[in-house]
């Protein structure tokens, strides 16, 4: 039983590395941007037939680009927005091909999650996504060693802002997502709603002007994630 119980302790140690600062450290998973200038804005789960395009057309406008970590199921189903997001010359990074919490998948079926990730996304962007979150950025020791065989960089983030629960309001997401805002940050929103609560995607792109005129409020340039490596 105590072996049982320390092999479950070790195998969920990295689970909580989102909340947890000194484990996120202590585990070598970035949560802020390796550089002393920019913030980057996130967005996961995507893409979504109508979240995605109407946060491309905000981000178009506004002239600023973000960081896309896309799921590999959804880009087979709306290859054509995936594709459209690389074009704009936002960054895409990866979030798997099945959004499941990887405490529940074994080693094997985690590498074959990143595997298929990584051949969907590269073949419908033409990019080679270089950094990987987790769906609910939660990692085991499997997703980390998988990670670093596929040598791409974790990320988590130091700033979110839970546009992805019901009846959020886009000043509650937007306050959250940038209270206290610096250099270095990591912004985490959503542009779909596949995974969440149906509709979630409507706060998020009300929220998104409000985001953009506070990141422009600190001075700082967004810039992809590439700048956490």
């Amino acid at each position: 039983m105590t072996v049982a119980l320390g092999a479950a302790a070790a195998w969920c140690a990295p689970a909580p590395a989102p909340i947890v600062r000194p484990l996120a450290e202590l585990l070598g998973i970035p949560r802020r941007l390796n550089s002393d200038r920019g913030i980057a804005l996130t967005f996961d789960d995507g893409p979504h037939p109508r979240g995605t395009p109407a946060v491309l057309d905000i981000l178009g406008g506004a002239g600023v680009t973000a960081t896309f970590f896309l799921v590999g199921e959804q880009v087979e189903r709306w290859p054509e927005i995936a594709a459209d997001i690389a074009a704009a010359g936002h960054e895409i990074a990866l979030h798997g091909y099945r959004h499941r919490n990887l405490l529940m998948r074994t080693p094997a079926g985690i590498a074959a999650d990143l595997d298929r990730a990584m051949a969907v996304i590269g073949a419908t962007t033409d990019r080679e996504p270089a950094c990987y979150r987790p769906p609910y950025g939660v990692f085991s020791p499997a997703a980390l060693a998988a990670v670093q065989r596929l040598g791409l960089a974790p990320l988590l983030w130091s700033r979110w802002g839970c546009d992805w629960r019901a009846r959020e309001t886009p000043q509650r997401v937007a306050r959250r997502a940038t209270r206290d805002l610096t250099a270095g940050d990591v912004i985490l929103l959503h542009d779909a709603d596949h995974y969440s609560c149906d509709g979630s995607w409507r706060t998020t792109v009300a929220a998104l002007p409000l985001v953009l005129a506070a990141i422009a409020a600190t001075g700082e340039p967004l810039v992809g994630v590439s700048h956490s490596m």
